[in-house]
């Protein structure tokens, strides 16, 4: 689309949330529009802001923008990450898409695969931009733009943190509350703008509950709900979300349908995953992220709310609360020991076999590296040694340990008192919500032609969010009190106080069962063994004891098993 005289030109993915608003306010300024869309809204903006105009947009938005006057290049990526934009330069030509599939068409892009990014992908279970598994094609990160100028220069640069403004360590409970409260309602609002059907994927838990309560009060008519359960699996085997989804969607009259999930069912999607991923995303929850989304497609369902976003900035996650009452005093106690004395802690934690992850956190006391690094890490630095037959890449490249530090740094640069939830919280928001779980939700729900909005992650309530104090949000073995406070009056109790259990599949049972020959074989087979990286002899020991239950390695080898495939397909061509 263009502006009146075709001097600017925009590419669009997203949904801009206070379009109206802005169509008044350029309206009064003399812009004339030639349709009802916010994809010409930014046209118009853009004239009177330039790039800056992405502080004015609310919403979820990806685009390129082309300034013929100034001969610039405009790329964006809004500000917690929903939109994914990919970029390369190929002899010249700055090419960009939302997939990465689509740069893999143009003539002369190689595929290789990216030794740094691999070395990350190991750590965090994903990549974090602005790499990608691909050598050569770069991510935007989040809240950033992407400026190339006349002269082919590029320029990356932040717009916006979650950081900005300020925080207040004595603010009341009912105070928090109040003001979650009003986001959240307003969150939810603005996300039923839309001339087609919204529905809501139901967890049972407090976040989809929430996004129901809320969009029920709202609509005029019964809300469709869907929810996921695993053939085999009930509230025995701790997969009990379906009861708590019915209860809810009992309580607000909605439209309720349930998915059955069976083992050969995700074993069958697999290959259709990796095309989907463009790049590996070791969370198993994809499986069932792809039969939700299939099942509201197939009921004529074109956008729906998800509660994505709101367990990393209200603290919802129990080793969350693990991490802050049993390891970190731990942590700061080894901390305060000489040196020399952690090395030889480190040193004989080694001999005597204990545990990888307690090694590893020994190692990063005495290399003076963070203790938190994310809440999907899939093998320590440690492990590595074990799982690699020999370093990735060269001996100078910024590694798991360093990008973390980059991100604690950036906060205590800003806020120096951040207490330790609010230090996890924003760890989590740089790297695992954007390139993990949003990208999940993107590239799955689209690929069925589907829009998920997650109003948690509306910038105004995620930022508030984070800068409450760790007391308002765990409290004596609670998790997210003060949201909890905020929306009691519109959920039932015993949705306020069930567990926390995220978007579980039973991955581990079934790599010991039914699926552990054909995730072996796989394995054995893929590509991947040419390519001379890995000990085979250690994954095979992670097969074997997870199949006579010694150990529970699902996580690992699940995203061994999407690596695989990934590489068999995208780099090797290989058939899946």
């Amino acid at each position: 689309m263009s502006n009146e005289d075709g001097t600017i030109w925009i590419t669009f993915n997203g949904e801009i949330y206070n379009q109206a608003a802005l169509r008044d306010l350029l309206l009064g300024k003399g812009h004339v529009f030639q349709s009802r869309t916010d994809t010409e809204v930014i046209v118009h903006l853009y004239e009177e802001k330039g790039p800056e105009c992405v502080c004015e947009m609310d919403g979820m938005f990806a685009f390129g923008l082309w300034d013929e006057k100034r001969r610039q290049l405009v790329l964006a990526r809004d500000r917690l990450g929903k939109k994914p934009v990919y970029y390369t330069n190929s002899n010249g030509r700055l090419l960009f898409a939302s997939e990465i599939k689509a740069l893999l068409t143009y003539p002369g892009i190689s595929r290789e695969i990216d030794f740094q990014a691999l070395d990350q992908y190991l750590t965090f279970s994903n990549v974090p931009a602005p790499r990608t598994l691909f050598a050569g094609i770069s991510k935007l990160p989040a809240a950033h733009l992407l400026t190339c100028g006349p002269d082919g220069s590029l320029e990356v640069s932040r717009y916006w943190s979650p950081l900005d403004g300020s925080w207040s360590s004595t603010i009341s409970e009912s105070e928090a509350a109040e003001e979650v409260r009003v986001l959240v309602k307003e969150a939810v609002r603005k996300r039923l703008m839309a001339d087609v059907e919204v529905g809501c994927f139901l967890s049972g838990g407090v976040d989809s509950s929430t996004n129901v309560a809320l969009m029920s009060e709202l609509m005029d008519k019964p809300l469709r709900t869907f929810s996921v359960g695993f053939v085999g699996f009930g509230p025995s085997q701790n997969f009990h979300d379906l009861p708590f989804a019915r209860m809810v969607a009992d309580r607000f009259g909605c439209e309720h349908r349930e998915i059955m999930v069976t083992a050969e069912e995700c074993k069958a999607f697999l290959p259709e995953l990796v095309v989907q991923q463009d790049e590996p995303i070791g969370d198993p929850a994809c499986l069932p992220m792809h039969f939700v989304s299939k099942a509201a497609h197939e009921d004529g369902i074109k956008v729906v709310l998800v509660g994505e976003g709101s367990d990393e900035v209200f603290g919802g996650y129990d080793d969350m609360s693990h991490i802050l009452e049993k390891t970190l005093p731990r942590w700061e106690k080894v901390n305060r020991l000489p040196r020399i004395v952690r090395k030889g802690l480190h040193r004989a934690s080694r001999l005597l076999g204990s545990p990888p992850g307690r090694v590893d956190l020994l190692r990063r006391a005495v290399e003076g590296q963070p203790l938190y690094w994310g809440l999907d890490v899939v093998f320590w630095e440690t492990e590595k040694t074990s799982l690699l037959a020999a370093p990735l890449g060269s001996a100078d490249y910024e590694r798991a340990g360093s990008i973390v530090a980059r991100y604690h740094d950036e906060l205590l640069r800003v806020h120096p008192t951040a207490d330790g939830l609010q230090q996890m919280s924003y760890v989590e928001l740089c790297n695992r919500l954007p390139e993990l779980l949003l990208m999940r939700v993107d590239k799955i729900s689209m690929a069925h032609s589907i829009e998920a909005r997650a109003p948690f992650l509306d910038y105004r309530l995620s930022a508030y969010a984070l800068s409450l104090p760790q007391r308002l949000k765990i409290r004596n073995g609670e998790s997210k009190a003060v949201l909890k406070r905020a929306v009691s009056p519109f959920l039932p109790a015993e949705i306020l106080q069930r567990k926390k259990q995220g978007f579980r599949v039973p991955l581990d049972i079934w790599l010991r069962s039914e699926l552990a020959p054909w995730g072996e074989e796989l394995l054995a087979h893929s590509a991947l063994r040419a390519l001379g990286v890995f000990n085979f002899d250690e994954i095979n020991r992670m097969w074997s004891a997870h199949r006579s239950g010694r150990e529970d390695h699902s996580f690992d080898l699940w995203c061994l098993l999407n690596l695989a495939v990934w590489y068999d397909h995208w780099i090797e061509g290989r058939p899946t």
